[in-house]
């Protein structure tokens, strides 16, 4: 089992920053690819972003490419998400997930094993 906390979400004006953190306890941080996941309301779950096990990979959805930045900090069992120049669009619950890494890296929610409870993120106009 894999447990997963996320933090940092909250209230910010269109253009500001966020960083989510999301701590991760359980089985080995590193036996897992990471995933950050967003769902606005009466919208379907969409894909943010993913992070190999390693760090060395990553991938992106389109609409947050080059706005958005993953990584993770093995050491401290963290994964986190960079959200600048915010737009109200970006107004969702983010989840993060873990998937094991024998799977492919994937933008999937059906690849992932674990979620975290998610933390709102409000951006005003």
């Amino acid at each position: 089992q894999v447990q997963l906390v996320e933090s940092g979400g909250g209230l910010v004006q269109g253009g500001g920053s966020l960083r989510l953190s999301c701590a991760a306890s359980g089985r080995t941080f590193s036996s897992y690819h990471m995933g950050w996941f967003r769902q606005a309301p009466a919208k379907e779950r969409e894909f943010v972003a993913a992070i190999s096990w390693s760090g060395r990979s990553t991938a992106y959805a389109d609409s947050v490419k080059g706005q958005f930045t993953i990584s993770r900090d093995n050491a401290k069992n963290t994964v986190y998400l960079q959200m600048n120049s915010l737009k109200p669009e970006d107004t969702a619950v983010y989840s993060c997930a873990a998937g094991p890494r024998f799977r492919a890296l994937s933008n999937i929610p059906g690849n992932y094993d674990y979620w975290g409870q998610g933390t709102q993120v409000t951006v005003s106009s």
